[in-house]
């Protein structure tokens, strides 16, 4: 392996001292003796069977190659449902921005500078088929999939110089000087794959073969593309351990899968499945008054978090030629009327967002001018942030709400023509060529595809009337899926998560490595000097105040940037669900956790 380099030997470690738990800033909260994470309730039932619905079709079990990337069963290795059939070294608490505690390994150990990292397996982890978790799995892992693994796995030793087993169950990661301070948690987080019972030579190939896995569900039934069953190991090694008290609740669980967002409703309504995430506030209103919530089989629940706001919207792609130039973007941006959008579709129920860390006053900059600790860092890259959000005046553009707001649209009329382009004909035109685009729209997390669709229709009317053509193309889920894999779009919907913590995952969605590779998550293709920069602050701060300063100055650049023609978004969360599950009193920093509900008949 050229990026680094990959040992199976036994060597003398001097001893630090080992911990339950690791954090990125500061100690873990928990204590040692820890029983279970404070969102789960430890005596809930166990039994029962759980059915999700998701929109989108599979024809793989390995979510870890790219060929399969975006069509893997879900669950086998899935934060919101459970990793139900993999896991990894350290367990992460959802109640701390970040931290983590053992899982595979039962301790972690590491130097002030984390330079290095130990991690002690624990001696009950055992796969599915009995055979213990060892250093040379861990180690395989990593050998694998930076031979075939998909992205970020693929480039994961890029900052290991080598990994060691330094004794029965112990195996030490030795970082070079490419790593951060965050990157010891990475490895925490990274899925853990057996030796013995995984092929190398067809590992990248898609497949339908029930895994080898150590989590606590095993792959009961395979129907491509339909659903996917999961039942309880009763010998799952994990039962007990503190962070996995009062998770896996189900003796079964069961994936079932839809064509598009109205037919996942429709079979939701006649009990098809169990639990129906809800991101329109108007069908939430007037579309649940079906006989199952009218007789109470069916109850509708609300949850808040901490947890910044997700970010939903129309990506350019800056491959592309027509986007470019960032004052063609910050034009087309401004021809968005959210006003109008919300009004005249959504009844004025959502909030235009503005910032990637949207409502979290610690990290979003959005209205805040900058600080001296963000004035330095930003300091070598002041042409890429623009005034107005440095000093905190800078919002998304706001109309009038008439869908024609005259003063708008000759601001990015003005803007356009300081990029060239003015309106001959009617249509808006540089070099010859009007200014044209096609909008790639499919469901994405926190909107299905029907709004997608009826903003871009709002869009597209304002656009055209400064001779702006868009045009519009809905494909299916695969489509849609595999041509933003291989960004085969000019524009296209979509979403990024945001976190308290944000960290090494921002390399692949903004970072300049993350450009040309596909199957990462940089859909606009946006990178800079100064974006990298500002993603090594980030990771490496040592202190919460200077790692925040870090979040603001990153924030502000993003949004200079114009990558994105913000959407909008709901403080609450809303979730309809059988009577029969129950979730915990106590909602954590992040929000409801699925993995941790449970049924009371």
């Amino acid at each position: 392996m050229a990026a680094g380099t990959l040992l199976l030997v036994t060597t003398t470690l001097v001893s630090a001292e080992p911990k339950h738990g690791i954090a990125m800033h500061g100690e873990p909260q928990l204590p040692a003796d820890y029983t279970h994470f404070q969102y789960v309730n430890p005596d809930a039932p166990k039994g029962g069977s759980m059915a999700y619905g998701v929109v989108g079709t599979f024809d793989s079990l390995n979510p870890f190659v790219l060929k399969s990337m975006r069509t893997t069963a879900r669950g086998i290795w899935d934060p919101e449902f459970g990793n139900l059939v993999y896991e990894s070294l350290l367990q992460r608490n959802r109640d701390e921005p970040f931290t983590m505690y053992g899982l595979l390994a039962e301790k972690v150990e590491t130097d002030d500078e984390r330079t290095w990292i130990e991690f002690t397996l624990n001696s009950d982890a055992k796969w599915s088929d009995g055979v213990a978790v060892t250093p040379e799995d861990v180690i395989f892992t990593y050998e694998l999939l930076t031979e075939k693994g998909r992205p970020p796995y693929n480039g994961r030793m890029a900052r290991i110089e080598k990994i060691e087993k330094t004794g029965d169950r112990k195996v030490k990661f030795t970082f070079n000087d490419k790593s951060n301070r965050e990157y010891p948690l990475i490895i925490g987080l990274t899925p853990v794959l057996p030796k013995h019972a995984i092929d190398p030579e067809t590992f990248d190939q898609s497949t339908l073969e029930a895994p080898v896995g150590s989590g606590p569900y095993l792959v009961e039934d395979v129907n491509p593309g339909t659903s996917i069953t999961y039942k309880r190991n009763p010998d799952y090694w994990g039962k007990d351990f503190p962070s996995k008290v009062g998770f896996d609740n189900y003796d079964e669980i069961k994936i079932e899968y839809f064509r598009d967002a109205t037919a996942q409703f429709e079979a939701f309504k006649k009990g098809v499945f169990d639990i129906y995430p809800e991101s329109d506030p108007g069908k939430w209103e007037n579309s649940y008054d079906f006989p199952a919530v009218t007789e109470g089989e069916v109850v509708k629940s609300t949850f808040t978090s901490g947890e910044p706001e997700r970010m939903i919207g129309f990506f350019f792609n800056t491959r592309r030629d027509v986007f470019k130039d960032r004052k063609v973007r910050e034009a087309l941006a401004m021809l968005f009327d959210f006003e109008w959008v919300n009004k005249n579709l959504f009844n004025d129920r959502f909030t235009r967002t503005g910032s990637y860390w949207q409502n979290s006053e610690e990290l979003s900059a959005l209205g805040k001018p900058a600080t001296d600790k963000e004035k330095e860092l930003l300091a070598p890259y002041m042409d890429d942030v623009l005034p107005e959000v440095m000093d905190g005046t800078y919002a998304p553009a706001k109309t009038d709400g008439s869908g024609r707001d005259r003063k708008v649209l000759r601001d990015a009329v003005k803007k356009l023509g300081e990029a060239g382009y003015k309106i001959d004909g009617g249509k808006m035109m540089k070099d010859g060529k009007q200014l044209s685009f096609e909008v790639l729209i499919g469901g994405v997390i926190g909107a299905s595809q029907s709004e997608i669709e009826r903003m871009v229709l709002a869009y597209k009317r304002t656009a055209e009337a400064i001779g702006v053509d868009i045009g519009i193309r809905a494909v299916d889920d695969a489509q849609f899926q595999k041509r933003r894999q291989t960004w085969d779009y000019d524009m296209v919907a979509g979403s990024l998560s945001a976190s308290l913590s944000p960290g090494a995952e921002q390399i692949w969605r903004w970072g300049s490595e993350s450009v040309e590779p596909e199957g990462t998550f940089n859909y606009s293709g946006g990178s800079s000097e100064a974006i990298d920069a500002m993603i090594d602050a980030l990771v490496n701060a040592r202190d919460r105040e200077d790692f925040a300063a870090a979040v603001r100055a990153y924030d502000r650049l993003l949004i200079s940037g114009h990558y994105i023609v913000p959407l909008y978004h709901l403080s609450e969360k809303r979730v309809a669900h059988r009577a029969r599950i129950k979730q915990p009193d106590y909602s954590p920093l992040y929000g409801y956790q699925l993995p941790t509900w449970w049924i009371e008949e």
